[in-house]
């Protein structure tokens, strides 16, 4: 399986501004952000879509939205809000196979991006 995008950063071959590492996970701010803050959270386990988290990835998986909780802190988004968001396959709008969080915070920038769906009421 060819490397993606997110395995190049993971391996330093591409640059990323890097907020949080650890043995697990890594997460950067993402190149075209849609808010204030956009930073993306992935395993460095690589796990393609939703529908291939297994049930030994749940610890893995619910790492991920810890440290979106320490970067909304770090980041002073905590108290205001901040949103987590996860996409899956071309037509969820998942564009990188491999499962990454979106963590927004500030005022968002038309986020979600589909703009043919009714908006949401919460």
């Amino acid at each position: 399986m060819a490397d993606t995008i997110f395995d190049k950063i993971i391996n330093r071959d591409i640059k990323a501004d890097i907020v949080y590492e650890d043995e697990q996970a890594l997460a950067f701010r993402d190149i075209n952000p849609q808010a204030p803050l956009h930073v993306l959270i992935i395993p460095k386990l690589r796990i393609a879509t939703i529908n291939d988290i297994e049930p030994e990835h749940e610890a893995l998986v619910g790492h991920l939205f810890s440290i979106a909780r320490k970067i909304a802190r770090d980041e002073g988004v905590a108290d205001d809000g901040y949103r987590v968001v996860m996409n899956c396959n071309e037509a969820g709008g998942q564009s990188v196979y491999h499962i990454h969080l979106h963590m927004l915070g500030g005022r968002m920038l038309g986020w979600p991006p589909f703009t043919d769906h009714p908006k949401s009421q919460g």
